[in-house]
């Protein structure tokens, strides 16, 4: 599977963006899809992650209540929706597929896509 993650830029706080991970492979739909974000200097963090069934998707605490993760098999696309956007949300945006159990650990995401740079001004 090859993903392409998109829909980044540059937005006031307070705004919201919408990114999507487009995904192409015949198995995409089995896969649960992460996203992660890493911002300059910093380690590439957890944000949120998803199942290829839906099952209760997955929020770090700094997210959550902002952020909503969602997805269409058909489509082989997930999306990230982040509203209420902070100063400290800026980073690059990176959406990743694993098949493992545990979803909130980078280490175990097998793909990724190659990145969506949000920008959230003050």
């Amino acid at each position: 599977v090859q993903l392409q993650a998109s829909g980044g830029g540059l937005v006031q706080a307070g705004g919201f963006l919408k990114l999507s991970c487009a995904a192409s492979g015949r198995t995409f739909s089995s896969y649960t899809v992460g996203w992660f974000r890493q911002a300059p200097g910093k380690e590439r963090e957890f944000v949120a992650a998803i199942r290829w069934n839906w099952d209760s998707p997955y929020y770090a605490d700094s997210v959550k209540g902002r952020f909503t993760i969602s997805r269409d098999n058909a489509k082989s696309t997930v999306y990230l929706l982040l509203n209420s956007l902070k100063p400290e949300d800026t980073a690059v945006y990176y959406c990743a597929v694993t098949r493992a159990d545990i979803v909130t650990s980078y280490v175990v995401y097998d793909v990724w896509g190659q990145g969506t740079q949000v920008t959230v001004s003050s």
